[in-house]
């Protein structure tokens, strides 16, 4: 049976701009409040003012049982971690990941940020990690193949020593969180299915600085790596157009290499 993947009406499209808009203004907001000694839950209460000030609510709250308005995870932690009395200390790496309704439809990005100075490798895995999400979306034009936009995550980070979460992927979004397809962070086997207009992903590179392998805490949600070195993650929504990808949740880069004071990334 063939995989069935929403094709968004104009009028569709148009909303999710805007929710696309939204998400990524509180993502910035988020991200901008992380510091020394801010709790993640005092972060995770900021995400439910500022969904309420932008007349939006938690796509992820009650999903499934999750309890928290936005994803935090630190360090260690890949994705799912639920707000907490744990404190951001300075070297941490916080990851954010902000999913909102408005008007219907999903706006879901995601990012991470680092508390203070971190250890260069943990600078490059940022970057390459962001960078890995550009090298996808650059695929992600009508005509061509989901696959390779899959793999082009892996093939751009792999050579730099990192590796690839292989349990959790991206997905299509629209009305709902996670629509059809799936969107694997890897090149998978198997007949692929031809990107169309209309189509929109959530590209959302998970990266770890060690082996692949991950587990899953006690809570049931919080997902962490299995060597317990850092993992980055970083997502967009993005609109398969008639030409150029669109970035529904469009924000500027925190993590270029140059910004880093690191060299420019060579294979």
């Amino acid at each position: 049976m063939r995989t069935r993947i929403p094709i968004k009406s104009p009028k569709e499209i148009e909303r999710m701009r805007v929710s696309g808009r939204v998400a990524s203004s509180i993502l910035q907001q988020l991200a901008d409040s992380v510091a020394p000694g801010v709790s993640t839950k005092e972060i995770d209460d900021l995400a439910a003012d500022l969904m309420a000030q932008n007349d939006c609510k938690s796509a992820f709250l009650n999903y499934r049982g999750f309890s928290g308005q936005i994803c935090i995870s630190l360090n260690e932690e890949v994705v799912h971690g639920i707000g907490g009395p744990r404190r951001i200390q300075p070297g941490d790496i916080v990851k954010i990941d902000v999913g909102i309704i408005k008007s219907g439809f999903i706006g879901d990005n995601a990012t991470t940020i680092a508390c203070g100075e971190i250890h260069l490798e943990t600078k490059r895995l940022l970057a390459v990690t962001e960078q890995s999400l550009y090298e996808a979306i650059s695929k992600a034009r009508p005509g061509r193949k989901l696959a390779d936009l899959c793999g082009a995550v892996a093939e751009y980070a792999e050579p730099f020593g990192f590796s690839i979460v292989r349990e959790f992927v991206g997905h299509g979004v629209g009305r709902k969180l996670h629509e059809e397809p799936q969107v694997p962070n890897f090149r998978p086997r198997g007949k692929s299915p031809t990107l169309m207009p209309g189509m929109t992903l959530a590209i959302e590179p998970m990266v770890n600085a060690g082996v692949p392998g991950v587990r899953i805490l006690d809570d049931g949600w919080t997902v962490i790596t299995e060597d317990r070195k850092p993992s980055a993650h970083f997502e967009h929504t993005v609109l398969i157009t008639h030409g150029d990808p669109e970035i529904l949740t469009d924000r500027p880069r925190r993590a270029l290499p140059e910004q880093l004071g690191i060299p420019p990334l060579e294979h």
